[in-house]
């Protein structure tokens, strides 16, 4: 939120300058982001009075202006399309300097003599306007500084609030810290109710009111829309980052400032019916103020007359009954809307208004009759007219409650380490706008105000008493307490060893977000429902996780489009799925790699990467992990067919491996073949405590078998035939050669084994080795209808 410091100092002005005030407040919890001047840097301008105006000579485009500076008249040409008599107009006199060290001295335009420059609100470093020049009240004294004129010896200050403080979103609620910090009385202006000139009152009716508890309207009658809004304010709401509108549009936004309640006004003779605030209908329609239209839903709380909607609550009015330069009459809106209702509304429609952002974060549920009377008071000062009476309609269980809590003084200084007094902590409570009910045996009983949503426990209230005593005062301590070992078994392997391994194997760790596109999330794990966000930081970041795979593949697209084409990635991070109507977070695993195999170079050939890449690293990682999940055969809808295999460990499935899946990899824009897998860290995490066993003294005995199969049947079933029947003395298994085709058939392989037995106590004899041997020939034959190739 940015304000003038000048406006701030109206409300409480500390004998401090702009500097340590930055500094306070930041030390207070409230970042200042930036401080900027009011304007930019030039002397010698002062408020001219055009006197009369004559077409150039030589230059369609040009006038010649006889200029008053409160002295003498002078002669200046000028471009400016508004330029008239009568005008009051900043003007920079001989020797002035603007901002970019532009001096002014005697020139002649198309041979014509100019003695000094009337300026736009860009030249002078006040906006970005430069459309013509810029327009100054009529009751402005002709010669006076326009620096103390506009009071532009001011500076801007921007402050970086967090959500929790809601509170400090206006002049008010930033003045009642500053008084804190330094002890001193805030004085605003004075609200008085505004007395009522007729009987006219709105009809307001509330059919959502857990949505909208209170709601307050008045009618104000005979209004001048085309009235000029005072410089003052202007000058306040442009240092605030607000343009001016129109007079009716402005006090709205002043009162918002100077509050921190959103207002709106309705042209009232485009009202048909009355008021009515109420949950939209699913597909209904709305042009709002700029123009947009937005289709609405169930969960969208508008505000309606008695046969349209007319505003979407707390974001933006309505174009169609917006004030216009033809209204007569207004109807003043002043609502309270609940937080939750309206969290992340505004962003589904594209949208975020200064009233959003502080509707969602929270306004101050007793501020809406204070907010409705000070910017009727401000109308009649404008735009004249006579008010009616304010109408309420609120709903009384539907108010945020006022919540007491319960402080401990031991706990106070326990948590902040210090030994701060009694009466200084309640001196802190009752500065900071908090009413202590009643002295407690061990502390006080302390009472809420309406306007801190953020204090709920006491230590909230902990929190506030360490800052306003400045965290800068707190003593520095050594932090004292019991750092029992926890007991880490043996099997459980951390984290790192698997980082580790990875990183050795070339792969780079990426972090992603846990919210993804729920389209990309459909296509990647199509048989899971996701969980949506109620409120996206984003419309492509709408749902929660169900696999890592969507932000892998993301990442992996983007690396590529900027030239990195040999990819190995992997993540660690949690998935979310919905099991029995809670949601399930899972530790996972995921990997991908796309590319080369090796990278280029005068020795490497250009093969890609394939399926046994992927399955070979993942191999040496189940090696370090002291691990041996199965590779099975299956289908999964992300991966290519023929080419994925779920992972199996104790009977459960972990994960799955595999080519991508190839239109799921055009859908991601992915190039190139990809492979990726994914696992449930916890089973993978846990392996096995190794046991010392006692190398064999004795000669290994080795025989080779080669078999024809199917090409239906895995590797992993011909070990597990083998190792049923080889004995307990087996030591080694392996393929040395497969062969396919050819005379054997196409749908058939040739397998050729080496198989090793040692026994640990005596030399085997090749007769028992044999008997063996034919044993795992015959139970082969038996199960998987192998032949011996000769």
């Amino acid at each position: 939120m940015k304000f003038s410091e000048q406006w701030l100092r109206t409300w409480v002005n500390p004998d401090i300058d702009t500097a340590t005030l930055a500094h306070q407040i930041t030390m207070a919890g409230l970042e200042v982001d930036d401080v900027l001047p009011a304007a930019g840097q030039f002397s010698n301008v002062v408020v001219g009075h055009v006197e009369a105006v004559r077409p150039h000579p030589d230059a369609d485009k040009l006038n010649v202006c006889e200029v008053s500076d409160g002295k003498q008249v002078v002669q200046v040409v000028c471009g400016a399309p508004n330029v008239r008599p009568g005008l009051k107009v900043p003007f920079a006199v001989l020797g002035a300097e603007l901002p970019g060290d532009f001096k002014i001295r005697k020139a002649k335009l198309r041979g014509v003599e100019s003695t000094g420059m009337l300026c736009s609100a860009r030249e002078l470093g006040l906006s970005e306007d430069h459309a013509g020049l810029m327009e100054l009240a009529s009751s402005a004294p002709t010669g006076t500084d326009l620096r103390e004129y506009l009071g532009l010896d001011d500076a801007i200050i921007d402050v970086d609030l967090t959500p929790n403080r809601s509170d400090c979103l206006s002049i008010r609620g930033l003045a009642r810290e500053v008084g804190v910090l330094n002890q001193l009385a805030v004085e605003g202006p004075e609200i008085e109710p505004v007395p009522a000139q007729h009987d006219d009152l709105p009809d307001i009716r509330i059919a959502a009111p857990e949505a909208c508890p209170r709601y307050i309207g008045r009618i104000i009658r005979n209004v001048n829309v085309k009235a000029e809004s005072p410089l003052w304010m202007k000058e306040r709401l442009r240092r605030s980052g607000i343009r001016s509108i129109d007079p009716v549009v402005d006090v709205t936004n002043y009162v918002m400032l100077e509050l921190g309640q959103p207002m709106h006004a309705f042209d009232l003779n485009n009202i048909r019916g009355g008021i009515v605030v109420r949950m939209a209908g699913a597909g209904e329609k709305l042009v709002l103020l700029d123009g947009q239209e937005v289709t609405l839903n169930e969960q969208t709380l508008v505000i309606a007359d008695h046969e349209r909607s007319v505003a979407i609550a707390g974001i933006m009015g309505g174009e169609d009954s917006g004030v216009n330069p033809e209204t007569r009459d207004i109807l003043l809106e002043s609502a309270f809307f609940a937080p939750l209702c309206l969290a992340g509304k505004a962003r589904s429609f594209g949208l975020h208004t200064e009233s959003s952002h502080r509707f969602e974060r929270g306004v101050d549920p007793e501020l809406q009759r204070i907010a409705a009377e000070r910017a009727t008071a401000l109308l009649l000062d404008i735009v004249g007219g006579e008010p009616g009476e304010l109408v309420e309609v609120h709903s009384s269980g539907h108010t945020p409650q006022k919540r007491q809590v319960a402080l401990r003084e031991a706990r106070v200084n326990g948590l902040l380490g210090t030994e701060i007094d009694r009466t200084e902590v309640e001196e802190i409570l009752t500065r900071l706008g908090l009413h202590i009910v009643k002295l407690t045996r061990d502390g006080w009983l302390v009472s809420v105000p309406s306007f801190r949503f953020d204090i709920s426990i006491e230590e909230d209230l902990i929190e506030e008493i360490g800052r306003v005593h400045g965290y800068n005062n707190l003593p520095v301590t050594t932090p004292v307490g019991g750092l029992g070992l926890r007991l880490m078994p043996e099997k459980n392997r951390p984290l790192s060893r698997v980082q580790d391994h990875l990183v050795s194997l070339g792969y780079q760790e990426v972090v992603t977000y846990s919210f993804v596109d729920s389209r990309q999330q459909q296509q990647v794990d199509p048989g899971e429902d996701a969980i949506a966000l109620a409120n996206p930081i984003s419309s492509d970041m709408d749902v929660m996780r169900t696999s890592l795979w969507p932000g892998l593949l993301r990442t992996a697209a983007f690396n590529q489009n900027r030239q990195q084409q040999h990819l190995r990635m992997f993540e660690t991070g949690l998935r979310f799925r919905k099991q029995a109507g809670e949601i399930e977070q899972e530790p996972m695993l995921a990997g991908l790699i796309v590319g080369r195999r090796r990278p280029e170079n005068w020795a490497n050939d250009k093969q890609s990467v394939d399926f046994y890449d992927m399955k070979g690293e993942l191999e040496s990682l189940f090696e370090v992990l002291g691990i041996s999940p199965e590779w099975t055969r299956d289908s999964h809808p992300s991966l290519h067919p023929g080419q994925s295999a779920r992972l199996v460990l104790g009977g459960e499935t972990i994960g799955w491996a595999g080519a991508l899946h190839p239109q799921l990899q055009k859908a991601q824009e992915v190039n190139g073949a990809c492979y990726i897998f994914e696992l449930c860290l916890t089973p993978v995490l846990t392996g096995y405590v190794p046991n010392f066993k006692e190398f064999s003294k004795f000669p290994e005995v080795r025989r080779d078998l080669a078999i024809i199969v199917s090409k239906e049947v895995s590797w992993r079933e011909v070990e597990a035939r083998v190792l049923e029947s080889a004995g307990e003395h087996l030591t080694g298994l392996r393929v040395f050669d497969v062969y396919g085709g050819g005379a054997i058939g196409e749908d058939k392989q040739s397998l050729a084994i080496s198989l090793f037995w040692q026994h640990p106590e005596r030399t085997l004899q090749d007769e028992e080795v044999q008997a063996v041997f034919e044993s795992v020939i015959a139970h082969v034959r038996e199960q998987l209808h192998a032949t011996l190739r000769s």
